[in-house]
This record gives C-alpha cells, sequence and structure tokens, in this order.
C-alpha cells in the first residue's frame, strides 16, 4: 500500500469523528428507507400488529423522548472519554493516549448514539397530523417502532461503555495494548528469516560530489517508502537515508544522500520528499521503537517520587519483555539494501536489538538505583530474555546485567 494511503487508514483509525460520522450517514439512508417502507404499507393498506400501531401525538412524542435522551447519552459518553483520556495522561504517561484514541468500542458506542439520535430526527420530520398539509396524516409506525429499539440499544451501549471505560484504565490493560501494538508491529516490520546477504562493517559516508535532500516540514516520521526513497536516486546509484521512524524531522535538515547526483535533481528531491510522511506524534503501526517508549514511561512514571509504585513499575517491566522476546527471535533490517535497477539503500539510523534493550531499559534502570525490589525485576527479565531467545541474539542484553 502507498505510503500516503497508509498514513490516510491510520488517521482515520484514530479519529474520534470518522466512525460516528458513518453511522450519522448510515442513520440518515435508514430513517428515509424507513419512512419508504411506512409510506408502502399505507398504500397497500396492510395491517400492522396492535404493538406497531401509534397516533400522531405518541409517535411525536415516542421520537422527541428517543433523541433528547441519545444526545444526552452523547454527551455522557464524550465526558467519559475525555475524562479517562486525562486520567491515563496524567497518571501513567501521555503516550498511552494513543491507544485510548484508537479503541473500536468507544467510537462504535458513540456512533450508536448519535446515529440514533439522528434516525429520530428524520424520522420526526415525516410524521404529518391531519391538520398539517392536505389534511392526511402521516404517521411512521414501523420508523417509530425501530426508533424505540434503538433507543433501548443506546442505552445498553451506555451501561457497556461505562463498564468499558472503568475496565481501560487498569493499568494491565493499557501495558497489554501497548505490548499487543508493539508484537504486531514488529513481526509486521522485522523478518522471521536473515535476508540474504551481509552488512557492511562500516557505512559508507557520501562523496563530496553528492545530492543533498533536506526537509521540507517540520514533524514525527510516521512512515518512509524505502523503495521509493531508493527510487528517487539514478539507476546503479546509492541512497543514504539520513532519518529514520519515529525521529523527529527539521524543515532543512538532512533526509537523504544521493550520489552520483541525478540528472533532474528537482524531481529526485520531490520523490524522495514524497517517501517521507510526518505528523505531529509518533504513531507505533511503523515505529516499533514507540512501543518500548509508552512501556517505558509507564514504568518511569510509577518510580517516579511522586508516585512511588514500584508495582506497576514491575509491570511495565514485564510488557516491555514481552516486546522484547519476540524483537530479538526477528531480524531487524539490513543497513545495507539493493533494490531496482541495482540501486543501493544505506539505513545506518535504523534501529537494532541493542539499541532497543537500551530504550526499554537505559532510563528505567537509572531510576530504580534506590529500589531493590525493581531492580530484581529488571534483572531478572532479562534473564528470561536470554533464556527465551538464542545466545546470539540475547548476548545484546549482557551489557544491561552488567550494570543492573
Amino acid at each position: 500500500m502507498d505510503v500516503r494511503l497508509a498514513s490516510l487508514s491510520e488517521r482515520l483509525r484514530n479519529s474520534l469523528f470518522f466512525i460516528p460520522m458513518a453511522w450519522v450517514v448510515a442513520a440518515v439512508l435508514l430513517g428515509v428507507l424507513a419512512v419508504e417502507l411506512d409510506q408502502q404499507l399505507v398504500a397497500g393498506t396492510a395491517e400492522l400488529p396492535f404493538g406497531l400501531s401509534s397516533t400522531v401525538d405518541s409517535a411525536r412524542a415516542i421520537l422527541g423522548t428517543v433523541a433528547s435522551a441519545t444526545i444526552t447519552f452523547a454527551g455522557i459518553a464524550f465526558s467519559i472519554s475525555l475524562l479517562v483520556i486525562q486520567l491515563a495522561s496524567s497518571q501513567y504517561s501521555p503516550r498511552v493516549v494513543h491507544g485510548l484514541l484508537r479503541d473500536p468500542f468507544t467510537k462504535q458506542v458513540m456512533g450508536v448514539v448519535i446515529g440514533t439520535f439522528t434516525y429520530c430526527l428524520v424520522v420526526l420530520r415525516a410524521v404529518r397530523g391531519p391538520l398539517e398539509d392536505d389534511g392526511t396524516p402521516v404517521i411512521p409506525s414501523i420508523s417509530v417502532g425501530f426508533a424505540l429499539l434503538f433507543g433501548v440499544i443506546s442505552i445498553l451501549a451506555i451501561v457497556a461503555f461505562i463498564n468499558h471505560s472503568a475496565h481501560s484504565m487498569d493499568v494491565s490493560r493499557i501495558l497489554a495494548r501497548a505490548t499487543s501494538d508493539g508484537i504486531a508491529a514488529a513481526k509486521d516490520l522485522w523478518a522471521d528469516e536473515p535476508q540474504t546477504g551481509s552488512d557492511p562493517e562500516q557505512v559508507p559516508e557520501a562523496p563530496d560530489d553528492h545530492l543533498l535532500v533536506t526537509h521540507g516540514s517540520d514533524g514525527w516520521v510516521r512512515d518512509i517508502d524505502f523503495r521509493g526513497l531508493a527510487a528517487s536516486g539514478p539507476p546503479g546509484g546509492t541512497v543514504r537515508a539520513e532519518i529514520e521512524v519515529g525521529r523527529y524531522a527539521v524543515a532543512g535538515t538532512p533526509l537523504c544522500r544521493i550520489w552520483p547526483r541525478p540528472d533532474d535533481e528537482d524531481e529526485s528531491c520531490r520523490r524522495a520528499r514524497r517517501a517521507v510522511i510526518t505528523g505531529d506524534s509518533r504513531t507505533v503501526e511503523q515505529d516499533v521503537g514507540y512501543a518500548i517508549r509508552q512501556l517505558a514511561d509507564v514504568a518511569l512514571r510509577a518510580l517516579s517520587p511522586g508516585i512511588n509504585d514500584p508495582t506497576t513499575a514491575q509491570d511495565a517491566i514485564f510488557h516491555l519483555g514481552s516486546v522484547l522476546r519476540e524483537l530479538l527471535a526477528l531480524h531487524p533490517p539490513r543497513l545495507a539494501t539493493p533494490t531496482e535497477e541495482d540501486r543501493l539503500l544505506l539505513r545506518p539510523e535504523r534501529l537494532g536489538h541493542q539499541d532497543l534493550i537500551e530504550v526499554a531499559f537505559d532510563e528505567v534502570r537509572l531510576a530504580a538505583v534506590g529500589m531493590p525490589t525493581v531492580c530484581i525485576y529488571l534483572l531478572e527479565v532479562l534473564h528470561l530474555l536470554e533464556d527465551a531467545v538464542e545466545m546470539l541474539r540475547a548476548g545484546a542484553t549482557a551489557v544491561q546485567v552488567g550494570t543492573a
């Protein structure tokens, strides 16, 4: 998938607006179809069961009551969501808010409630009394019956949402979500088997006569189309990436270096910049290090003097071990990757096993100096990692064990 389409898809998944909007559109269509069904039944003089029959006044009362109740429910749902986000940000880490915003259950509940409100408005507009228009009353009884059903569903959805929100503040749930996202990203981005060929001992430096491509805007690097980046160079040329996913890009700073210089330098710069997607914040989908950063931040917040919660720190440390165990069993991208038309892509900034272990444990180790129990947890996780993977991969943990 094109990185820009992937970025758009990810923005929609993180949006609290898209799914409720889809429910509103569906509710409008359903309301129109339900009213049309009522009109067809009236034209055919079909008899309705007693439970579905209603008068103009009762139809308006039911629709108005359900509409007012559901819009109140929507306000409650939004308030609870904002409260959960605020509490999670202040108590655990601002980085965990990303996972809460992606919660599909929250979006579906908001969609159900707002969709019910919209449906009631559409049907209410179709109700006509005997003194209106041509004097023929319009009572969409089946549509009103659907409104009653949707109202009951909305009540149940709000109850389920309150229960879900209460449990979503459990630190174990938050850590499990970050761990799951990190493992999924690791399996998607890293290889099960080592790639063919070998990396150079030292990444070659660009010659003096090379094309330097700079960033056109500021922001966190969310995704990079490395094949597209390599294609910005000439056939047989070399592209050295000076940025990686998870880094902050500053406009005017190096994005990549290309040699030999291409004939159309402006087109090469345009293609290279197009291959890099930036945003206001980091995301986990293409950034394994960010999942580890979230878990490490929760541990650091728990170890801070103001909170002093070693049990939460222990929980976060063991979840870090779960992500690292998957990463140590996988193979990171190569430093040098051949691409189409004999181009060579160099990635000196890419993260390896040692880098991610340092991100996970360096700061936590320093913060836990005065807490022997947390140091014991840290050592236990490191030894579990050594037992879980090959000695060659687990050797990266030796630095941490020796200094913990």
